[in-house]
């Protein structure tokens, strides 16, 4: 169908039809690009020319495909979905407090309403002209001949109407909006935050995104943003914190008071004769986040140690004999031979070390006689 009328009007062959020649040639680049088709079939004509925003088709924009095709955007004139404007996204921050215990928040947004004093028109009623300089369109489409039946197709903005494919006199304004169709309006929008909710979910309010004439409204989408918390880790739906313990709490068992989300105080008692090893991890069933539908299940709370050791010398040498006395033994020697060499544990920074990590000396270097080294020359 495009190679068809494309040849019969091109301007080669049919010099006075380079209006109709640009009408197919637009039109067929639509169709033959599938993101631009979306953005078309969502947003109209005055999408394309703002890169996928909402914007009203204009006299072209509604009949140009079946003008050339005979039908739709898809041919035989199959319905068009409901075009509907940008949504508008927020981000809103959140506590981990909010999230286990839910909250009712206000937001206070700007959108712009259509204006009531001209319904949206702009203007007086009639007034209200299509534009001359680019029939309607917004945009201006011109061709450049490059060679023998060879046309470069450049599209702009129409400078007259700045894209709306609309003109409207000064004095036949809309005194409310300027001419502008919409207004601004400060609404109040009522956020409940469900128990168990979670980092960056969203709350959806439909249909109260910007309004634009011939456009149905997008949505006002909210995102939960979570701050960081001071103790606790979310995992889905458990909690963890970290927690150090002394030496003596390790061995010999400790109780350890939480607060919660909530405000309540945990009392978590760890029995004696059970040991806590260096980041061994303990959990407390049941107080973790609660499930969003089920508020009443909650996940686990989890618990990662570390031990608190004595400092050097801490310990009184008379006190250490004490307490090697209540420790299990210590493991035993082999046999050692005659010519075995005693030597010390000390303090070594690793990083210090050439060899750490067994990084050594490549071949080359001692082939060089190491870096920065240089031969004698007389």
């Amino acid at each position: 169908s495009y190679r068809k009328l494309a040849k019969e009007y091109h301007p080669d062959k049919n010099p006075n039809a380079g209006d109709k020649f640009k009408e197919i040639s637009f039109a067929y680049e639509i169709l033959s690009n599938k993101e631009k088709r979306n953005i078309y079939d969502r947003y109209g004509q005055k999408g394309l020319q703002e890169g996928g925003r909402e914007g009203g088709f204009g006299s072209f924009g509604e009949d140009i495909f079946s003008h050339i095709f005979g039908g739709g955007l898809f041919g035989g004139g199959g319905r068009r979905r409901a075009r509907r404007g940008e949504d508008t996204i927020h981000p809103l921050k959140v506590t981990l407090e909010d999230l286990y215990n839910g909250k009712d928040t206000k937001l206070q947004m700007t959108k712009n309403v259509i204006c009531p004093q001209c319904n949206g028109n702009g203007g007086k009623s009639g007034k209200v002209q299509t534009c001359s300089d680019c029939n309607g369109r917004g945009i201006k489409v011109t061709l450049r001949q490059l060679g023998p039946g060879l046309v470069q197709q450049l599209q702009t903005t129409c400078p007259e109407c700045h894209g709306e494919g609309e003109t409207i006199k000064e004095k036949d304004r809309c005194p409310k909006c300027k001419g502008k169709k919409v207004n601004k309006e400060t609404k109040i929008l009522e956020v409940h935050i469900d128990r168990g909710m979670r980092h960056e979910q969203k709350i959806t309010f439909h249909g109260e995104g910007d309004q634009t004439p011939g456009l149905e409204p997008g949505d006002v989408i909210i995102i939960l943003q979570q701050k960081e918390h001071e103790t606790f880790q979310r995992h889905g739906n458990d909690l963890v914190m970290e927690h150090k313990v002394k030496l003596c709490e390790a061995l010999c068992g400790f109780k350890l008071v939480v607060k919660h989300l909530d405000g309540r105080q945990l009392l978590i008692t760890h029995p004696q004769g059970q040991i806590i090893e260096p980041g061994c991890i303990r959990g407390v069933v049941g107080e973790g986040m609660p499930h969003q539908k089920r508020s009443y299940d909650k996940g686990n709370l989890f618990i990662k140690f570390t031990i608190e050791f004595p400092k050097d010398h801490e310990i009184a040498g008379n006190n250490l004999k004490t307490l090697e006395s209540l420790l299990p033994p210590r493991h035993k020697l082999p046999k050692l031979s005659q010519d075995h060499e005693e030597v010390d544990l000390v303090e070594i920074d690793p990083q210090s070390s050439s060899n750490y990590y067994g990084q050594e000396d490549s071949d080359d270097d001692h082939e060089r006689g190491g870096p920065g080294v240089q031969c004698a020359t007389n």
